[in-house]
């Protein structure tokens, strides 16, 4: 039988990673029944106009230079309410907003031994809870950093 990091080799080998096997904790509980996560890696930008030299024609003034002016991450993710969820669900995550502080998010590949990719404190900037008649109820949860990541590896999950 394979092991989900058999599964993950056999991904990476055949060029494509299943998203199924990408996943979202906070703290060390994975997002309970979670149907699909969203990383966004942001740049803060500035621009830099400055007038061309003499020799230079004055349409060159048309384009400006960017330099970076801060780095930041967001995270999303949507899951279905289920009543005996064990790992991290609606209440898990009604009980973390409302504790107002920092979780820890981390976004690491399936398994035991699966490499984190990312890692760092984040504030819950949403949490909702959609319940349509007759469907499965679902929950969303959004998140930002605060602070660098402690973690970030740029070879994991690719």
């Amino acid at each position: 039988m394979a092991t989900s990091n058999d599964t993950i080799t056999q991904a990476l080998q055949d060029g494509y990673v299943n998203g199924s096997d990408i996943l979202l904790l906070i703290g060390t509980k994975a997002i309970g029944h979670c149907t699909t996560h969203t990383l966004n890696l942001n740049t803060e930008t500035k621009d830099r106009a400055v007038k061309p030299a003499a020799s230079k024609p004055k349409t060159k003034a048309l384009f400006k230079d960017k330099g970076v002016t801060g780095l930041s991450y967001d995270l999303s993710a949507d899951g279905m309410v289920f009543i005996d969820e064990e790992e991290f669900g609606w209440s898990d995550l009604v009980e973390a907003w409302h504790a107002a502080e920092p979780v820890t998010a981390v976004c690491k590949e399936r398994g035991a031994k699966g490499k984190i990719y990312l890692q760092g404190a984040c504030v819950i900037t949403n949490a909702s809870l959609t319940s349509p008649a007759q469907d499965d109820a679902t929950f969303s949860i959004s998140l930002e950093n605060t602070g660098a990541p402690e973690k970030i590896n740029e070879a994991a999950a690719s």
